[in-house]
């Protein structure tokens, strides 16, 4: 009787050490990676203005790609991203000394109004030259005169103060995003000249 009443007890914290409503130790699953230098940032954005109005976006679209220091970005915006983690969400307000820069007065140049096609003789319009090294630049009409126009070479965003919404969408070390050149097979043995008959 005494060996069943042992049995039973036996059983029964069988019963509780099995059941689903005991606690299972659960693995943790820490992401340690951080944005740091040489690190591989996928980024997702919302880029508003001072005045809250939204200027661009990537919500819904191809994550924006840069590796942490290597002025990729802007340095505001950069420096800010620094110890980020993977999911973390984060509001940054960059001046423009940290982004696009002031705007420079010596950027406004004066051309003749016949170098500017006629679709673009207004206010505002973007008219597009090309670099010393064929590069496009895009340029906007800051006025209009008689006989000339004035042209502002500032980036849009110079002078601005802007404000991102970010989210870490995944971090990667350089190293992994290095493609591994497979090692080249050897070159196949040169098959020996037969010796020329004598």
């Amino acid at each position: 009787m005494r060996i069943n009443q042992w049995a039973l007890i036996l059983s029964l914290a069988t019963v509780e050490l099995f059941s689903p409503s005991a606690p299972i130790a659960a693995q943790s699953t820490k992401d340690d990676r951080v944005v740091k230098d040489g690190a591989v940032v996928s980024l997702q954005y919302t880029l508003s203005g001072d005045d809250g109005k939204t200027i661009e976006s990537n919500k819904g679209k191809e994550a924006l790609k840069y590796t942490q220091g290597k002025s990729q970005i802007i340095p505001g915006l950069e420096k800010a991203l620094a110890g980020m983690k993977v999911g973390e969400e984060k509001r940054v307000k960059v001046k423009p000394e940290d982004g696009y820069g002031p705007i420079n007065e010596k950027a406004f140049q004066e051309f003749p109004k016949k170098k500017i096609p006629a679709e673009s003789l207004k206010v505002g319009a973007v008219v597009v030259a090309r670099g010393p090294e064929g590069q496009t630049v895009p340029m906007r009409v800051h006025q209009i005169n008689e006989k000339s126009v004035v042209i502002d070479m500032n980036h849009p965003m110079a002078g601005k103060t802007l404000v991102f919404d970010v989210k870490i969408l995944d971090i990667q070390s350089a190293a992994a995003q290095q493609p591994v050149n497979p090692a080249q097979p050897a070159a196949p043995p040169q098959p020996a000249k037969p010796n020329p008959p004598k």
